[in-house]
């Protein structure tokens, strides 16, 4: 299972998302996520069966898929996508990537994150 506790500062952190990273840069495309990229922005969320912040974020996520025009919202099993989860170095679920339209990560989140944060994050994809 990839759900791991926090405690302390990485608790913090939490949903927070961040610019830089170890994925800055990196394109994913139809064919890595299983579904096609938003025209405008894409968010992937890493999910697994067992994960309450999981499903609290899926709907977060589909919120605001559904409210800002040419966003599509992906949610990958993560235990089902273990090639992935290891080349983007997925430590825990949720985690949520926003892509441009071309497929580039522009931020990443771990943890169940708000709204509005989400919003903002989408402010530099698109």
């Amino acid at each position: 299972m990839l759900v791991r506790m926090e405690t302390g500062r990485t608790a913090r952190r939490s949903g927070r998302t961040r610019v830089r990273g170890r994925n800055d840069g990196r394109r994913l495309g139809a064919v890595d996520l299983g579904g096609e990229l938003g025209e405008r922005a894409t968010l992937v969320q890493f999910s697994s069966a067992f994960c309450a912040p999981c499903r609290a974020t899926r709907r977060v996520l589909g919120e605001v898929a559904a409210m800002v025009p040419g966003v599509a919202h992906v949610e990958i099993d993560a235990e089902a996508r273990l090639d992935l989860v290891r080349e983007l170095e997925i430590l825990r679920t949720p985690t949520v990537l926003v892509l441009d339209a071309t497929g580039r990560v522009v931020r990443r989140a771990t943890g169940q994150p708000r709204k509005a944060d989400v919003i903002a994050a989408l402010g530099e994809a698109v």
